[in-house]
């Protein structure tokens, strides 16, 4: 990936103050930006942030859900919107609908490494969803539903060793991994507990009901 791609990406980590784990694998090394250079971008970074107000506060939740979900401002609110019309807990509505995502599910299910990546591979139509092509990235997936590699694009030289990853991979509770023929299930709707996430969402709530 082009360097200016990959230092974009590590300095929104650095501006959320923590890791967004946009970058698959090395997230978890020492080149992580947070590992190296734990302050803020830019020539004041190393001073430290400033005490933050709550619309300060909020516009931070709002920003690292964006970027870790990898959506536009628009997108989230409409989410917002939709998860508002329905009733129950606002928030883990809205959390629901960006877990169900299917680029999210692909990521979540290890058949890529990052959520970009699994956007690539949903819009240049690599993933099969219920044995059909679906290149729509945020298309909401229903439980039920099979998501697997195309068969091709499982026998090209990228792949030959995610099987192997697979085996050493446990995904979330409510997505059903089948590691032998690259697949899994959405098997539940995501509940609270498997809607962890390094930002609050009711702070976000909180951001769009102002």
């Amino acid at each position: 990936m082009d360097k200016a791609v990959v230092d974009a990406k590590c300095r929104m980590c650095r501006r959320a103050g923590e890791k967004l784990f946009l970058k698959g694998e090395r997230c978890f090394g020492p080149k992580c930006a947070i590992v190296r250079r734990n302050y803020p971008p830019g020539v004041h970074g190393p001073q430290g942030s400033k005490k933050m107000t709550p619309y300060g506060l909020q516009l931070r939740e709002k920003q690292k859900a964006k970027e870790a979900f990898g959506i536009r401002e628009r997108q989230m609110k409409n989410y917002y919107a939709k998860a508002k019309q329905v009733k129950g807990d606002t928030a883990h509505i809205l959390l629901a609908m960006l877990e169900s995502r299917l680029d999210n599910i692909v990521f979540r299910l290890g058949l890529a490494k990052s959520r970009s990546q699994a956007r690539q591979l949903v819009g240049h139509r690599h993933i099969l969803v219920n044995g059909k092509i679906l290149n729509i990235p945020s298309a909401q997936i229903k439980s039920g539903a099979t998501i697997s590699l195309k068969p091709a694009t499982a026998a090209l030289p990228a792949f030959q060793t995610l099987k192997e990853s697979l085996e050493r991979y446990t995904s979330p509770n409510w997505i059903k991994l089948n590691a032998n023929d690259l697949s899994g299930q959405v098997v539940a709707s995501p509940t609270l507990e498997d809607l962890k996430q390094n930002f609050s969402v009711k702070t976000i709530i909180e951001f769009y009901s102002r």
